[in-house]
């Protein structure tokens, strides 16, 4: 099994800044795939940005240029760095973990874009 903890969302203008976190329960290089998601008001959680074991990477298009995910191996933790924000960026951001082919999720952190 995989826990996750995230932390790191909040209130922020727009054009602002937040990093995102993502603590796992085990060594993020026992885990295939740590990504995020997202999910707004009455639409469907949708893809932000994920990294795989082997580094690699996979951003959605309406992400690419503006957010970055990375790792830290030595806190199992994964990051989500988010510039220019905007409003349509508000949403409860979800940790999402792929082990042993079964899906984990982090509890959600809500992220505010607004003036």
């Amino acid at each position: 099994q995989v826990q996750l903890a995230e932390s790191g969302g909040g209130l922020v203008q727009p054009g602002g800044s937040l990093r995102l976190s993502c603590a796992a329960s085990r060594s993020i290089f026992s885990i295939n795939r740590m990504g995020w998601y997202r999910q707004a008001p009455g639409k469907q959680r949708e893809l932000v940005a994920v990294k795989y074991r082997s580094g690699s990477t996979n951003y959605a298009d309406f992400v690419k240029g503006r957010f970055i995910i990375s790792r830290d191996s030595d806190e199992n933790t994964v990051y989500l760095q988010m510039n220019s924000l905007k409003p349509e960026d508000t949403a409860v951001y979800y940790c999402n973990a792929v082990y042993n082919f079964i899906d984990y999720w982090g509890q959600g952190t809500q992220v505010t874009v607004s003036s």
